[in-house]
């Protein structure tokens, strides 16, 4: 038996058309792989090591926390960059790091300058490994401890905060625009299908709700609860489940009267049975084609307040708070630049997609 059923030929015919725009069909192979890579930052970016083999023992600092005794010391938590724990690992086993030996909130305080220090790169090895005796092992010196990307405003690694900041950014986004898609849709359908009072009164109240001041109510409501990601995303999902409201509404209010429609209706068949298998499949149509545009404003709109101060915790990795570190500190161009440069091909990517995912689903377009 296969294991997956085979596309209907109006779904084949939307899989070719999206595979014949290749800048769509580019754009989301690149855009995947730069989500796989961050779902594994750790892997990538950490200041703990990834595997370490002491005294015969093999341990995984990723998974448990161990003591720093266990190596000699007497502190309750293991500093793994701590040059004596270092040596004294190395010394009884070795130690296998990911290739950025930083996390995103790690400060790195050998860095030859005050902060934001600019890429490790543009130093000289004399310059980075001035603070050391000769002789002495640096782990400054080493390319696995360089900020490839250089450092903010408080030493932390600017290329480990882009790669887990990408990561909060894309699930904040992904999480948002499916529940407030869940909700939109729900509430058009209603709308469409019932018609009448129902559809008036929710009419009106769109109205008055999408005429509030939302960035305002974000900003007293983010004031009044300490931010976090929940919190956050409760709060733009007050607002942000509009946007379908009225594209599928129209689906549904042009194809209840359908011939199909009425005959299901005379056989009995319950109101919701319709909804489910004969119209939210037409106005799926519309809601996959938005899809990505709606991920590009849920993202943009976290980028935002971010910027602004209003978003996720402070120390949280965020591309809008490097753009605000990059504006406070113009004396550092890597700081805005690289956080501008990564936002700039997210959305772009996500565009791609969406206009390729139009295509797709558009009835006049034709695989040649």
């Amino acid at each position: 038996m296969a294991l997956f059923a085979p596309l209907s030929p109006l779904n084949a015919r939307r899989l070719a058309n999206f595979r014949a725009n290749k800048r769509g069909a580019w754009s989301l192979k690149i855009f995947l792989v730069l989500f796989v890579v961050s779902l594994v930052s750790e892997l990538i970016a950490n200041d703990r090591p990834i595997l370490i083999v002491y005294k015969g023992e093999v341990l995984s600092p990723l998974v448990a926390d161990y003591p720093e005794e266990k190596f000699g010391g007497f502190l309750p938590q293991t500093q793994y960059r701590d040059p004596v724990i270092r040596d004294e690992i190395e010394a009884n086993g070795f130690m296998i790091w990911p290739p950025i030996r930083y996390s995103y909130n790690t400060p790195n305080n050998e860095i030859p300058e005050p902060a934001p220090a600019k890429p490790s790169w543009m130093y000289s090895k004399e310059k980075r490994c001035e603070r050391y005796e000769k002789g002495v092992a640096d782990p400054g010196c080493t390319i696995g401890n360089w900020n490839w990307l250089g450092t903010d405003d408080q030493a932390r690694d600017v290329a480990a905060r882009l790669l887990y900041g990408f990561r909060i950014s894309v699930l904040f986004g992904l999480v948002l625009a499916i529940v407030s898609s869940v909700v939109g849709v729900a509430a058009g359908a209603v709308q469409g299908y019932f018609g009448g009072w129902l559809d008036l009164a929710f009419q009106r109240f769109m109205e008055i709700w999408s005429s509030l001041p939302h960035l305002y109510l974000l900003l007293i409501v983010s004031s009044m609860f300490v931010p976090s990601f929940w919190i956050l995303l409760g709060i733009l999902l007050m607002f942000s489940w509009v946007s379908l409201v009225g594209v599928v509404r129209a689906e549904f209010l042009r194809a209840r009267n359908f011939e199909y429609v009425r005959a299901a209706k005379a056989l009995g068949v319950g109101n919701l049975r319709i909804m489910w298998r004969h119209l939210l499949p037409n106005a799926m149509v519309a809601t996959l084609t938005f899809m990505p545009f709606i991920l590009n404003g849920s993202i943009t709109t976290l980028t935002s307040l971010d910027f602004l101060g209003f978003g996720l915790p402070p120390g949280s990795p965020s591309l809008g708070e490097l753009l605000a570190q990059g504006k406070n500190n113009l004396q550092a161009p890597w700081l805005g630049l690289t956080g501008f440069f990564l936002i700039s091909l997210m959305l772009s990517l996500l565009i791609f997609v969406g206009e390729a995912v139009r295509d797709a689903f558009d009835p006049r377009k034709t695989f040649a």
